[in-house]
């Protein structure tokens, strides 16, 4: 891993012996995007620049009318001239113009990496990054350039800090983290679309002239649009072909966009979204911007997810949980929902116990009078009613039956029926004068306070320091409205947006710092809140509030992209399924939950006893391989079709898995052979089913027959070891 500045041709080159990145400085002022892709050896600017008198273009040299800005590869876009392309930044003074005029000043090559104040980030104390200055001279303004690059890893991450030095207060109207002009546009675009019980759908289409846009002003990341972008060749598919992969490590509103422009170049933009967002800048302060995650991959969909999941599971998630086994666990809501005794709990822990469950969760309806979702959000003290001894007796209970205990919260809320909102009124988020609108009869705490977020620090602490608490599930089921703030000025009102994403960064950076051995389960009514700077606290998420083992297939392919299993929370629930309706055989749920973060969410006690023995097989057979399945690596071998039908594979270095689900039934089923693809070609691997040995080499380019399936929604797995 090395960076390295050319002073003879005034580049940067930034290398790790798997990918290039080569930034250019041109006039002695502007930076621009020379190469990211494979490893370069050297450069010597084969691919230079083309210098073009076109129409229309502006000049910053004005004898030198081939050197336009608005057709040059740029780093950074430009701000109310020169450059008519998508911007990645803009600042109004007080005198209410927006030119400003940055140029090249000087950089530092620093080794490590460091945090991003009240932002997540990946680590990287072994990595090296490069910090590259920009200066407006006129209004005193800066702008850093932050670039690592992970030497073991073909990634490179970026952020920008834009620094007001001046005397005089600015507003930063568009505080956008990366740029990147890419020489063509002859890519597909690559995003995960959806909604609440539908996230993670993989959208493909070629790019066209013209503005691409995904975005959100929900006030998360959002199920509807995932801050991700991909740009691949018109031929990459799972195992082949180059693809560039952008994620935004931030959880609220965002904007990730693609630019074709008029001479066939791509702009890549993504940032904080503009539309919400304004800041402040007073003199000699400072706007860090959230970090954009770049990867690349020659070797198609599946090596750029590999490298996802290898740099989150590394880099990302809180240290402790690295390696820490995941407990199959029993949640109580679908088996439940607001109806529960404390006597009715304990006998279903008990019988989960029996079954090998390790982990009883208590969902929503344990505190205040919450006998629905109207009422008692914020009073978060136990119903007397339903648990007549408290949380922390019902604990005791389940760690001397050798179980694990979880429990619901959901932090951000606060019910308008609440003692809570009784005393605070003002603690929600509201616009004078305006009603507040309520989604699931409640509203939003206002996070961008202090003396919120340390009420909700304060909460969770005296829940999480009696040391009975060993699992945390912090739901947030509703989108941010009348989003203002009593405390800020009218010319600050635009942040609040973003100081409530820093808020809620900032509770979970203090809860989690104090407690770190609860393992904390993100969840936004399923995926409504999945992105990584979620993952920097909580090592896992609930993928969805959808249980389907159909649609599972689909919304844990997609995530699969940029997450690993172990990431994924899967549960195996009741039939009909409470989302949609449908019947689906007790061993697909299973085989499909199983391939995410384990777990149970039905009512135990109302299972037969065929489908209990069934389930006491199941959870033995998980433990038995949940090393592979929570730490393997995992691919995909078969693109989920129009049928629903779908394979991946789950490896290490003594085992394998594969598991393919049939979908929807087809008449006249084509022979079709899985070809497993990456097990390792010189070792031999035992079927332990019929005992038959098979070479990798034969596994991955023969393939095994795919049976003759007659029924929807069926599943079946192979299981093979690594023969000594």
């Amino acid at each position: 891993m090395t960076i390295y500045f050319d002073d003879s041709q005034n580049i940067f080159h930034l290398s790790n012996h798997k990918i290039s990145y080569i930034i250019g400085i041109e006039k002695e002022k502007y930076l621009t995007h020379r190469y990211f892709g494979p490893y370069l050896n050297n450069y010597h600017q084969v691919n230079q620049l083309q210098y073009i008198d076109r129409g229309f273009a502006t000049n910053p040299i004005s004898e030198e009318r081939t050197f336009s800005l608005n057709a040059l590869p740029l780093e950074t876009s430009t701000q109310g001239s020169l450059d008519y392309r998508v911007s990645n930044y803009q600042f109004r003074n007080l005198d209410g113009f927006r030119i400003t005029d940055f140029v090249y000043d000087r950089f530092e090559i620093l080794q490590g990496k460091y945090p991003l104040k009240g932002l997540p980030s990946l680590r990287g104390d072994t990595q090296q990054t490069v910090e590259i200055y920009l200066i407006d001279p006129i209004q005193s303004l800066e702008m850093v350039l932050r670039y690592t690059i992970y030497d073991d890893l073909p990634v490179i991450t970026r952020s920008i800090e834009y620094r007001n030095n001046g005397s005089q207060p600015i507003y930063l109207e568009n505080a956008g983290s990366m740029l990147l002009d890419l020489p063509r546009s002859d890519f597909d675009l690559l995003t995960l679309n959806g909604s609440h019980t539908n996230e993670a759908t993989i959208h493909r289409q070629p790019l066209h002239p013209g503005i691409q846009k995904i975005s959100s002003t929900r006030g998360t990341s959002s199920p509807q649009h995932h801050p991700f972008l991909g740009l691949a060749d018109r031929y990459t598919n799972e195992d082949q072909g180059q693809v560039y992969g952008f994620h935004f490590i931030y959880s609220g509103n965002f904007v990730a966009q693609a630019e074709v422009e008029q001479y066939g170049s791509t702009r890549i933009q993504i940032g904080i979204n503009p539309e919400t967002f304004e800041w402040k800048l007073m003199p000699e302060s400072s706007f860090q911007t959230p970090e954009v995650v770049l990867n690349f991959s020659n070797q198609g969909f599946n090596a750029l997810s590999q490298t996802f999941h290898k740099l989150y599971q590394t880099y990302l998630i809180p240290e402790y949980w690295q390696e820490q086994e995941r407990p199959i666990l029993l949640n109580s809501w679908e088996g439940n929902y607001f109806d529960f005794t404390e006597e009715d709990l304990i006998s279903q822990a008990k019988q989960a116990r029996a079954l090998g469950i390790e982990l009883f969760v208590l969902d929503d309806g344990w505190f205040g009078q919450r006998e629905d979702d109207t009422s008692s959000l914020g009073d978060w003290i136990v119903n007397k009613t339903k648990l007549p001894n408290g949380i922390e007796h019902f604990a005791d209970i389940l760690h001397q039956q050798k179980m694990k205990f979880g429990l619901w919260f959901e932090p951000e809320m606060i019910s308008v029926k609440s003692r809570l909102f009784e005393a605070h009124p003002e603690w929600s988020l509201q616009v004078p004068a305006y009603p507040q609108t309520q989604g699931r009869q409640q509203l939003v705490l206002n996070l961008s306070l202090p003396q919120v977020q340390e009420y909700l620090i304060q909460v969770l602490s005296n829940y999480l320091s009696s040391n009975k608490i060993d699992y945390i599930k912090w739901d947030m089921n509703r989108h941010l409205t009348e989003v203002g703030s009593f405390i800020l000025p009218d010319d600050q009102q635009k942040e609040v947006s973003h100081r409530y994403i820093l808020g809620l960064y900032h509770i979970l950076s203090e809860v989690t710092k104090q407690f770190p051995h609860v393992l904390f389960e993100n969840c936004s009514s399923g995926g409504g809140r999945f992105d990584p700077g979620m993952v920097a606290y909580m090592p896992q998420t609930w993928a969805s509030d959808n249980t389907d083992a159909l649609c599972r297939t689909k919304i844990q392919y997609g995530y699969s992209y940029l997450y690993p299993p172990i990431m994924m929370g899967a549960h195996v629930s009741d039939t009909p399924n409470h989302q949609v309706g449908r019947n689906t055989p007790l061993e697909s749920r299973f085989l499909i939950a199983m391939s995410g973060n384990f777990g149970y969410e039905l009512a135990i006690e109302k299972q037969s006893p065929q489908a209990l023995a069934e389930i006491k097989d199941q959870i033995s057979f998980y433990k038995k391989h949940r090393r592979l399945l929570q730490f393997g690596q995992f691919y995909r071998i078969k693109e989920i079709d129009s049928t629903y039908a779908t394979a991946w594979l789950f490896k290490n270095e003594t085992e394998a898995l594969l598991v393919y689900s049939n979908g929807l039934s087809q008449p006249a089923q084509p022979v079709q052979y899985l070809k497993t693809n990456y097990l390792d070609e010189s070792a031999h691997y035992t079927d332990t089913e019929t005992g038959n040995i098979y070479s990798g080499s034969e596994l991955n380019h023969a393939g095994i027959l795919v049976p003759r399936i007659k029924g929807d929604f069926q599943c079946f797995y192979k299981h093979w070891t690594v023969l000594d």
